[in-house]
Parts: structure tokens; sequence; C-alpha cells
């Protein structure tokens, strides 16, 4: 259940029912100052995201302000956000707009003074957008508890929250001590996934689905995000975080809330991060049995038409780190519906021919005497892509030309493409001030403690690292 007595737990106001929707932000002047703004995370995604908002609503007024220790011209992060924008195609006149007005301030983001300074240049209404490593996070907290704020203050943080539970719950007690819940988004991009969304919709606009969504129709649920992509380049942050920490400890655990969670009243942020904390706090490890984790990483192959080196001899890895880039967890949740449902998640890099959906196995039906099954198995499986929101249903029917056998067809159907990417999707609802799409501080932390036995057990070399060929699907026997 929701922690009532976290500080964390609920914001004070309700805010407009629904999913956020660029085009419904007031016109309205903002200035987000993004302290890491020379990192690839403000680069390659908020900007981009930030753009494509500014494109997509009416009337909204955007400065940017650029803050990091390693000073820079105003005139050379124009050009950079100007880079940014003009790569995502956001259109000329919003690239103009947004990289003319857009200035750079050096700050220490530890120092108040720096704080206070990047505060006041702030013309419109702040947000403070921290996309800083995890250990930065309380100390910037620390240094706004020194100094006063703005009442409109908004401030965002980016994943991971913390480095581990107790990490988590310090953060978040610091940031209680600056703003209110309600004025705080912790940003996970993949909430503004289509599929993620569209959880929802699947779930309780489909009566169908909904009556057999339980332990008494479904085997098992598996959520699978695996890619063919590498480190890119990104080796010295993801040499200290890996896969189980990167996607399944956040991205991954968020879709399972949504697809396991009880039906919320309404579609507002109370009800659905209360139904989100609600089924996270009855998730654990299967059998709290952390051995049911596997871990791997990729060896030297090729994906596609790319040779990619092994994991170890990447820039920027150090091999004694053992960190994996293919994890699996076995996970329980102990509520009525899901009683006995094995769910499984995993990610991983270098995957040839990879598999990004939520797979929700059926139980098989027991076919009358004189049908033939077919030999894949008369199961009927729902798959839901995390790359874009389609949706198949694998069904088993008579076939045509053969009234005494069962065939598999599949039924599909598409959302369509969003205007907005996940990570604008996300940023609308900040601009918007609706935290439905903001990770709430009971949720970050039940999210930590799901992982931690895994990470203990890793951490103490209990379970095997595996090893698997890029361009492969991981070791043989998973």
């Amino acid at each position: 259940m929701s922690d009532q007595s976290n500080p964390s737990a609920q914001p004070d106001a309700e805010t407009q029912a629904g999913i956020p929707d660029a085009e419904s932000i007031e016109p309205t002047t903002r200035t987000i100052a993004i302290l890491g703004a020379n990192g690839d995370l403000a680069k390659r995604l908020l900007l981009p995201g930030l753009g494509q908002v500014v494109d997509a609503a009416r009337d909204l007024s955007l400065q940017i302000i650029g803050a990091a220790r390693t000073p820079q011209t105003d005139e050379e992060w124009r050009a950079t956000v100007r880079s940014s924008l003009e790569a995502a195609e956001v259109s000329a006149k919003t690239a103009h707009e947004v990289s003319s007005t857009a200035r750079f301030i050096p700050t220490d983001a530890s120092d108040p003074d720096d704080l206070r300074t990047l505060l006041d240049a702030c013309t419109g209404s702040p947000i403070l957008y921290i996309a800083l490593p995890p250990s930065a996070g309380q100390k910037v907290a620390e240094a706004l508890a020194q100094i006063e704020l703005p009442d409109d203050l908004l401030i965002a943080i980016e994943k991971p929250f913390g480095d581990d539970l107790a990490d988590a719950q310090a953060l978040n007690a610091a940031l209680a001590e600056v703003v209110p819940e309600d004025r705080l988004w912790r940003i996970d991009h993949f909430l503004g996934n289509a599929t993620v969304l569209g959880m929802l919709g699947l779930r309780f606009g489909n009566r169908l689905l909904e009556a057999g969504w339980s332990a008494e129709h479904i085997e098992k649920v598996e959520i699978v995000y695996d890619e063919e992509l590498g480190v890119e380049g990104r080796a010295a942050f993801y040499d200290s975080t890996g896969a189980l920490r990167d996607m399944l400890q956040s991205h991954l655990l968020m879709v399972l809330a949504l697809t396991a969670m009880e039906r919320p009243e309404a579609v507002t942020p109370t009800a659905v991060h209360d139904r989100i904390a609600e089924v996270l706090g009855a998730t654990r490890i299967w059998r709290d049995d952390p051995a049911t984790a596997r871990r791997a990483r990729y060896t030297e192959g090729r994906v596609g038409d790319r040779l990619f080196p092994s994991y170890v001899d990447e820039p920027d890895v150090d091999a004694s780190h053992d960190t994996e880039t293919l994890a699996q967890v076995l996970l329980q949740v102990d509520t009525p519906r899901w009683q006995g449902v094995p769910f499984v998640l995993r990610s991983g890099k270098a995957i040839g021919d990879p598999r990004r959906e939520v797979a929700v196995h059926f139980k098989r039906s027991e076919v009358p005497t004189g049908l033939e099954v077919p030999e894949e198995g008369a199961d009927t499986v729902l798959r839901m892509s995390l790359k874009g929101g389609d949706v198949d249903l694998d069904l088993v029917v008579t076939g045509a030309e053969d009234v005494d056998g069962l065939r598999r067809i599949a039924l599909q159907a598409s959302p369509g493409t969003a205007a907005l990417d996940a990570y604008g999707q996300v940023l609308a609802g900040l601009l918007q001030e609706d935290t439905l799409l903001s990770v709430r501080g009971d949720v970050a932390e039940q999210c930590w403690r799901i992982v931690t036995p895994v990470v203990n057990r890793w951490a103490d070399g209990e379970t095997p690292l595996e090893e698997y060929e890029a361009g492969g699907t991981g070791p043989a026997d998973w």
C-alpha cells in the first residue's frame, strides 16, 4: 500500500486528470536551467525533447539556460542548442526562437551562491533540471536548502534516483526539505513510451481483456527490452551501472506496475501513483531467492554488419567491475490477482533480432478431442511492443481447409505515431505541471527494495557472470 506518512507519498493538490498533452499547455513563459548541460543526455535527449514540446504547444515561450562547471560562452551554448534541435528536425522557427534566447552560466551545482545566481537569471517561471550523476542529486538538494527559493520553482531530476535503497531514501529526504512532492519530477522517460501509456487503455478499456487479466487465466508475463546497440561510447557511465540498474530497476519495473496494478478510480496522478505503489509494494524476488536472477556480458561478435569487440575490450571498461550487459530477474506479485504468476524482466545489449515487448501468456485451453493442436501449441499470447506500441494477439482457430486442425493466426493493431517521443511526452507533463508521468518518491524506493537482494548477491560474486556472443540471443539456456 502507499505510505501516507511518507512526505513524498502524494501531492497536496490534484492536477488535471488525463495524460499530459503538449497542446494543452497554457500560454506561458518558462525558463529551464539545466545542471549538467555539457553532458550527453542534455544534448542527445533533453534538448530535442524540449524542442518537440515547444513545436507542439500553443504560445509557449521557453528560455534554456545551460549550467555546468566547465564554462562556455552564450554563443557556444546557443550553437549547441540549435544543433540539437535541428538534428531532431524541430521546426526552423522553434530552433531559432529557443536558441536565440539561450544563455550559459558556469555553475558549481553544490554551491548555494552559484545556484542562487542561476535561479536569479531565470526570466520566466523557473524549472531546475538536474541532469547529473546520482551522487550529485543530494548535494544539489542540500545546497538549495541553504537559499531562499522562488515560490513557483519546479525541480526535475534524472534517474537513477540514488545508487541503492539507502541512497534513494536519503535523496528523497533531502529533496523533501526543498520542494513539496507535487513540485518535484523524477524523470523516467520510459513512462512517456506509447506502450506504457497504452497499457492503461488496453487493460481498462477492453472488457474481454480485463476479465481474463488474472492468475486464473494467465500463465506468465514477460517484460523484455533487448537492444542491438552496445555501450555506444557511454562505457564510463554504463560500467558503473549495468543492465540491472540501468533498465530493470527503473524502466521495466514501472512497466510491470502498469501491467499488474489494480484499476485506478481515475487517471489522475494520485490515483495512478497509489496503485503503482500498491502493486510494487507487493512485488518481490521469486520465492525470495535471488539465485533465480541471472547475468551475462557479451563477447566479440557481429550484430548485423557491425563487429562488436568483447565488452571488456570497450574503451573505459574495467573488467574487474564484472558489469553485466544482460540481466534477467524473476519476480512475483503477492496479490490475489497474480498469486503464483511469474513475471520475467530481461534487458540486454548487443542482441541480434532483439525483442522489445510485454508478452502476456494465457494458460493453454483444453482442446476437445477431435481437434489437432498445432505444433507450437494452443497458447494465446498478447504482445505489446515496447517500441511503438503495436499490439499483437496470437489466436488459435480452425483451419479453413482442415476443419479438424487448429492453426495460429495473429491479430495486429497499431496506435499510430505519436507527435512527441518518450522524452517529449514526459517533458510536456513537466511544463504542464502534471505529475502523472513522474516517479513518486515512495515508488522510487520500492523499485530499489525489490532488486536489493539481487544487487547484494551479485556484489558478493555469488551469481556467475555468464557470457554470450554479440549478435546472439544470450546464453543458450536462458
